[in-house]
């Protein structure tokens, strides 16, 4: 295995601190090292705290910043941040209006944030939104539901905004559990990833197979498929989609396409192009798009698909202005 690093295990430390110096227009540490938080606090805003295994960048701590996330906790490789972490951001971000958590739903996450709050919930108002877009893992019926994926990034940026407009924490969760039940993803893959501390790979494809229905954990699918076009493959997630998310009359639909970690903007955009075409022509209109490498496992060559079906205030609130390290607009 080869990787630009010193060693597995102060990959993370290093990494981290590289990020922080490299946005410190953006971000400091909190205290200890234990957050990332943002480096200009708004007094009396609801703060935005997220966070996950480092593996994931730039999700989480590319979208702390004005407009999304006012901290993030980084945990080891594919491992959740420890309830310390996560207290630590609470109480560095609290200037009064109390926090949300913003959780993907993993066994490990979901743990470590409840944890937090029932340490810290004495002295902050704190409430939790868990993402659940991930198509694939509904299907399993072992009790876990779907995971939380690259539509996390649609939730976040989504309720960024809204906190920074002032809306009070109740009304957060709210919104963040209504846009919950309208973004849907699924991700393929062409092949696992070699995670540093074990050197070994998280599953093996042939060289004519692939991975439908992979997780962001380096999580083999549900179904190895032989491996074919391009349109074929992003027809069937984009069919696999369309036929899940619930039609919502008067929805206006985002499409993100998103890289895994080892898949060039080229490829990005012809699947985005391909995905376009077949979520239109199943009569849903695409009125905004992101295309990029935003939510990763590691170095996977492969990409996902989310579909979002959003009302006027949430693409009102989508197209507000941000300002972090992955986006940036106007």
């Amino acid at each position: 295995m080869k990787k630009f690093m010193n060693s597995a295990e102060t990959m993370v430390a290093e990494s981290v601190e590289g990020f922080v110096r490299a946005h410190e227009a953006f971000v400091v540490f909190g205290p200890e090292r234990k957050c990332i938080r943002r480096r200009h606090l708004t007094p009396d805003k609801v703060a935005l705290i997220s966070g996950g295994g480092a593996g994931h960048e730039p999700m989480h701590v590319g979208f702390v910043g004005h407009g999304m996330l006012d901290a993030a906790c980084v945990g080891h490789i594919f491992t959740s941040p420890t309830p310390s972490q996560i207290i630590a951001a609470i109480e560095e971000t609290d200037t009064g209006a109390g926090c949300l958590l913003v959780v993907k739903n993993y066994d490990g996450d979901l743990m470590n944030f409840e944890m937090a709050i029932e340490m810290a919930g004495d002295h902050h108002r704190i409430e939790m939104v868990v993402v659940s877009d991930d198509i694939e893992t509904s299907r399993i019926g072992d009790g876990r539901g779907r995971r939380g994926v690259a539509g996390t990034l649609i939730v976040e940026k989504i309720l960024g905004a809204a906190a920074e407009r002032g809306m009070p924490l109740a009304e957060l969760k709210e919104l963040g559990e209504g846009l919950n039940t309208r973004i849907r993803s699924m991700g393929v893959a062409l092949n696992g990833v070699t995670v540093p501390q074990t050197e070994r790979s998280t599953f093996s494809l042939g060289p004519d197979e692939m991975e439908m229905g992979v997780g962001i954990h380096g999580e083999p699918g549900q179904d190895r498929q032989a491996f074919a076009a391009s349109d074929a493959i992003i027809g069937h997630l984009c069919d696999t989609i369309s036929g899940d998310i619930a039609a919502v009359p008067g929805a206006r639909a985002l499409l993100l396409v998103n890289g895994l970690g080892g898949t060039p903007p080229a490829e990005l955009y012809l699947a985005y192009n391909a995905a376009r075409r077949f979520i239109e022509e199943s009569g849903i209109p695409i009125e905004r798009s992101l295309v990029g490498t935003y939510v990763t496992s590691l170095d996977m060559q492969g990409l996902s698909v989310t579909l979002a079906l959003l009302t006027d205030e949430e693409i009102a609130l989508w197209d507000a202005p941000v300002a972090t390290a992955a986006l940036r607009w106007p």
